[in-house]
């Protein structure tokens, strides 16, 4: 994952607070949960794919993210998420809000996670990219790849094994 760095950004009406949320990091997966306390749990994290043909369509690919902010964050934040092809046509698009809880007294920094559940669509075989804005910055770009699967080489007997 490449994070952008960015400018503050002004919260609210408040000139004098500043955003600085920050993509703590975001991931590509075959499956990942939110426990009831919060823990995030990702499995089988990945940033390649083959497949048998093109057209193809990749099932409940989840990419996971994770936010991090100050106390001052608390609240929703706007997510934008965008999966591209090298030459930048948009493949798939979304967007939704994290929302960052209160945390407990004298806790300074909050955090959540994010889950999204996709079938993706591929098109053609090539480089991908999932841009990921946050109150309207850049944070990440996530790459994964996509290429036909190789063909099994068919196995010849050597002379001394055959019949």
């Amino acid at each position: 994952v490449r994070a952008a760095r960015h400018a503050p950004q002004r919260a609210g009406g408040n000139p004098c607070q500043f955003r600085r949320m920050k993509l703590d990091f975001a991931v590509i997966c075959d499956y990942a949960l939110v426990d009831q306390y919060g823990k995030l749990s990702v499995m089988g994290m990945f940033q390649h794919i083959w497949v048998a043909q093109f057209p193809a369509l990749h099932p409940r690919l989840h990419l996971v993210l994770r936010l991090r902010g100050k106390r001052t964050e608390v609240g929703e934040h706007r997510v934008e998420i965008k999966l591209h092809d090298a030459q930048g046509a948009e493949v798939l698009g979304g967007n939704g809000t994290v929302t960052l809880s209160e945390p407990p007294a004298g806790v300074t920094e909050v955090e959540a996670g994010a889950i999204l559940v996709f079938d993706v669509p591929f098109p053609h075989e090539g480089r991908y990219a999932f841009d990921i804005t946050v109150d309207g910055q850049m944070q990440a770009s996530v790459p994964l790849t996509v290429a036909r699967s190789p063909q099994p080489q068919s196995r010849q007997a050597p002379a001394s094994e055959t019949p």
